[in-house]
């Protein structure tokens, strides 16, 4: 049986275990909809809200929290602060700060509470040190009450796009904070955004309440409540029945609905469907560190490689709303057009790369052996998402037909990251910032021990590649921050130790009668504030 055969197989077996009971008919006088409330389905809690640590939902998070700039199609624009100047060395950059905002306690937000909240950060820094500017931040300075300035050991281009992230540099009122810090928790979770969180039940529901003071305008929608559901068809039924009524993608990558589901609610007319341009790289992860395990080897990271059908998986899977990948980034990210060589599907050549390596295969379909040892290694797959579920079980009986023994295991999201962390991995699945980020933030991840450290690690030329990393962030040559890129790009594509399959889309699932949705670039945030229902 051939993959593409198997994953025909595995699809209508799915097609029907979502139909099952898939009755229930949408509500009229007491939907969602009527309520002008949005209430969304996510596989997972909003967790610690404090935006100067990782373990919250982006998407809440973006709702509370804002950063001194924001990032858009057209670059990076004002936000919290209405102005800003680069000193000519690139190393001080000073900013002039709205005066009518305020935090949702009421504190007023200056120069004093910027400075608060980035000390608060660089104090700890070894938990941010993935991001090149908490180790290049040497100062916050006040130089008025709405003028303040950060100073800078060298100069670094980015600067401004990792301030307009969604963490960890954005502003929590220092009431919240303990004993003057953030790194050990919060009091509360008061930011300067356009929704206050008002109620959470751990792993069941959040309430964000609509800011009325909020500098930007009270926005038009004045409650949105996460809920709590698992994917696929829990989350379904609930869009059917009007107990939710908005869907999206969230920070894991990962949609609450199967591209069929998604069609068949708008097809029955209560909802629409909007998707976002792609906006990052979908890829497996390859520990080059695990010198235990013969993903380690080059020629066998290639090999898995070309055993991936992409476009199959774009096709089947995802119903055709993302596209297959062939590299780390498209060449629409910028200093991402490289020439590289391209690992076309085939399972033949993986076969082939696999025998000169020295793995054989005794018989067919059996295990391929190498001094004794069995080509065996496990995929790490978020068991919250049902479409990397698939996928792992589509690519491993793929490396079955080339003789690689594939264990899947699914976990949780949080787990997985720890795993990316430690190194206890052979594969997994993950992302690319996106377009917001990219191509530095996942880049500078590269030398980083809490993302892409043990990826990276194992390759011959790693103290290389890490060199050229640190200068490409320095750099004033635009010609030779070029050149490293496509240096940099070059080797981790040639070692394969991140292995495309798609690029992703955000989706949304919403009210037929919903207006004003859109998307940032940050990928993770909704622009809720933008939102609102017709007449």
């Amino acid at each position: 049986m051939s993959p593409v055969i198997f994953l025909l197989m595995l699809a209508l077996l799915t097609a029907c275990s979502d139909n099952t009971e898939g009755g229930g008919e949408a509500q009229d006088d007491n939907s969602t909809a009527a309520t002008k409330e949005i209430i969304y389905a996510t596989a997972k809690d909003i967790n610690d809200m404090n935006p100067h640590l990782y373990a919250g939902s982006m998407p809440a998070q973006g709702k509370v929290f804002e950063s001194l700039v924001e990032n858009t199609e057209e670059g990076i624009k004002p936000l919290l602060a209405e102005s800003w100047d680069i000193s000519e060395d690139g190393k001080v950059y000073t900013f002039t700060l709205r005066e009518d905002v305020e935090f949702q306690d009421g504190e007023p937000f200056n120069a004093e509470a910027v400075k608060k909240n980035l000390d608060a950060v660089q104090n700890n820094a070894d938990t941010h040190s993935w991001i090149k500017l908490s180790t290049k931040l040497e100062s916050t300075n006040v130089l008025d009450d709405h003028t303040v300035e950060l100073v800078l050991t060298e100069p670094y281009y980015p600067a401004l796009v990792e301030l307009s992230m969604t963490r960890p540099y954005v502003f929590l009122s220092p009431n919240d904070f303990m004993d003057g810090e953030t790194k050990s928790g919060v009091e509360g979770y008061h930011g300067t955004g356009p929704y206050k969180l008002a109620e959470h039940k751990t792993d069941e529901y959040a309430v964000f309440e609509a800011n009325e003071n909020y500098w930007g305008g009270a926005p038009a929608i004045k409650k949105i409540t996460s809920k709590v559901l698992p994917a696929g068809e829990t989350t379904f039924l609930a869009l059917q029945k009007g107990e939710v009524n908005f869907a999206f993608t969230d920070d894991r990558g990962a949609d609450s609905l199967e591209s069929e589901s998604m069609n068949q609610l708008v097809e029955e007319g209560e909802y629409q469907l909007v998707r976002s341009e792609p906006m990052n790289t979908k890829m497996i992860v390859a520990n080059s560190s695990r010198t235990e395990n013969a993903v380690s080897e080059t020629e066998v990271r290639e090999a898995i490689w070309h055993s991936i059908d992409r476009e199959t998986i774009s096709r089947d899977i995802f119903d055709g709303t993302e596209t297959p990948a062939e590299t780390l980034f498209s060449s629409n990210i910028q200093y991402a057009d490289v020439e590289l060589k391209k690992r076309e599907y085939s399972l033949e050549k993986a076969k082939e790369i696999l025998d000169q390596a020295g793995w054989k295969e005794q018989q067919s379909g059996a295990v391929r052996t190498k001094n004794g040892n069995e080509l065996a290694m496990q995929l790490f797959y978020d068991n919250a998402s049902s479409s990397q579920k698939t996928q792992a079980e589509f690519i491993q009986y793929s490396l079955q037909e080339i003789g690689i023994q594939l264990e899947i295991i699914g976990e949780e999201s949080t787990s997985i990251a720890n795993r990316r962390a430690t190194g206890e991995y052979d594969l997994l699945f993950n992302q690319t910032w996106g377009l917001a980020y990219d191509p530095q933030s996942t880049i500078a991840a590269f030398t980083s021990d809490a993302s892409y450290l043990h990826t990276t690690s194992g390759i011959e030329q790693a103290d290389e590649l890490y060199k050229k990393i640190d200068e490409v962030m320095v750099t004033t040559d635009e010609n030779k921050r070029e050149d490293l890129y496509a240096d940099i790009l070059t080797t981790v594509h040639n070692e394969a130790v991140f292995i495309p399959i798609t690029n992703g889309s955000v989706t949304v699932v919403a009210p037929d009668n919903l207006n004003g949705i859109s998307f940032k670039q940050t990928q993770f945030e909704l622009p809720f504030e933008q939102m609102n229902f017709k007449d």
